[in-house]
């Protein structure tokens, strides 16, 4: 940050209620805060009545492209869990914010990035991030081999097709994939299905399904 003029900061609050929670409190803090360092305040973004588990918040992300765009150089909020949606979310837009060069510092849990200290901390809560992926992996992985195990079979289950359908559109002059779009299925098991007919046809009647299968 530039210590020769005056840092420029977006604060950010959040409260997950309109009922009974009032984000003043924080954002008061946060500007006096803000005001004791001799941060310029560019705006206070608020999201109201937003859980912290939501994919969109517009506060924030307007705050998040603001920082993009170089007009913050400090994002301020009260604790992390204001800002972040979830370990994962924190850990990718904090690491996003350095790379931007945008210090971030949460004001109750004493977490500055700007600092050795903060950067440390920052470091674990990446950890955390990696040790919570490994396990969701893991389980992931025991789910599917208890599956297996148990006779399950994996993915989606083949769609089917009426053999003679397909034969019938195709002596009306249908392409594979149009006759795919009119059944609402992949071209692969409308090959499939014009096949395995061919197959099960008799000897004599077997010349002309494949034909048909060919075409």
């Amino acid at each position: 940050m530039n210590s020769e003029t005056k840092n420029r900061v977006g604060i950010y609050a959040r409260v997950s209620t309109t009922n009974g929670q009032d984000p003043t409190l924080q954002t008061n803090e946060l500007r006096e805060f803000a005001e004791r360092r001799g941060w310029e305040l560019v705006g206070a973004f608020v999201d109201s009545g937003v859980s912290g588990s939501k994919d969109r918040r517009p506060q924030l992300d307007a705050l998040m492209e603001l920082a993009r765009a170089r007009k913050v150089d400090v994002i301020l909020t009260w604790k992390l869990d204001r800002w972040g949606r979830s370990l994962k979310h924190l850990v990718n837009s904090l690491a996003e914010l350095e790379s931007l060069g945008v210090a971030f510092v949460a004001l109750r849990d004493n977490l500055d990035l700007s600092t050795p200290s903060g950067r440390l901390m920052f470091h674990v809560i990446g950890a955390m991030a990696e040790f919570e992926r490994s396990l969701i992996q893991e389980r992931v992985r025991a789910g599917l081999r208890n599956a297996v195990a148990k006779g399950k079979r994996l993915g989606r289950p083949r769609a089917v097709v009426d053999a003679a359908q397909v034969a019938a559109l195709r002596e009306a002059g249908l392409s594979w994939a149009k006759i795919a779009e009119r059944l609402d299925v992949g071209e692969g098991t409308v090959y499939r299905a014009a096949h395995a007919s061919a197959k099960n046809l008799p000897r004599y009647d077997r010349a002309s399904a494949c034909k048909i299968a060919a075409d």
